[in-house]
């Protein structure tokens, strides 16, 4: 059963007059936690995608990059997007059930950053807007500062782009200790370790970029110590 159908469910399970937000309240337990993912991606990222003013072709289809999305289960995704892009509820509201959903674990909260970087970078412009939503969802999250431009950087062409930017370290930070954190984001990185912590296996894809640019950064800081 793909993570659509088992949204498909969720969302049949609202009753009448319920906003989305409130399938997070109905997604606690452990193995929900992909649906609860997946959900918390689309719906943040329908949100976004009105922040800059218009919602894209290409921003719908970049839905499609970061999860494997099956012809029969497009209407769900759909319905999902279109679900959030009509809420009342703003999306303060939708990144604060996701935090208390998902508590103090903040490799997934990267994980839901990570879609939602590559949705807003999806038109080929990173909008003010886009940036300033983004910052507010870390924030709500708990990403620290440092951490949230380390994202930042790896995705955005004008961003301070740095190897120690990538990794979250600063250059006077000692190579050995630098190691230890690039191996960590390599083991954090694995598909096992994502879908352990709530990442569905049609999303699992965002790890093949973020292990691109850790192994990037280290091995140019490496070279730099050689």
């Amino acid at each position: 059963m793909s993570v659509w159908t088992r949204i498909g469910d969720a969302l049949s399970a609202l009753r009448k007059g319920e906003s989305l937000a409130s399938v997070f309240d109905k997604l606690r337990a452990p193995p929900e936690r992909s649906v609860a993912f997946a959900i918390a991606v689309v719906a943040l990222g329908a949100k976004m995608a009105k922040a800059d003013g218009r919602v894209t072709r290409n921003e719908v289809t970049a839905f499609r990059e970061v999860f494997q999305i099956a012809r029969d289960d497009e209407a769900g995704a759909a319905r999902v997007f279109n679900l959030a892009r009509q809420d009342v509820a703003g999306y303060e509201e939708y990144a604060r059930r996701i935090k208390t959903l998902f508590g103090d674990d903040s490799d997934v909260f990267c994980d839901l950053m990570e879609g939602l970087f590559h949705i807003a970078l999806a038109d080929g412009a990173y909008h003010p807007n886009e940036d300033a939503f983004l910052g507010r969802v870390a924030e709500i999250f708990g990403i620290p500062e440092q951490r949230f431009r380390a994202l930042r950087a790896r995705f955005l062409p004008d961003a301070e782009c740095d190897p120690y930017t990538v990794l979250g370290v600063s250059p006077d930070t000692p190579i050995e200790e630098i190691r230890r954190v690039w191996r960590q984001a390599v083991r954090d990185t694995h598909p096992d370790r994502m879908i352990a912590r709530g990442v569905p296996e049609e999303a699992v894809k965002l790890a093949e970029r973020r292990m691109v640019d850790i192994n990037r950064a280290w091995e140019e800081i490496s070279g730099k110590a050689a």
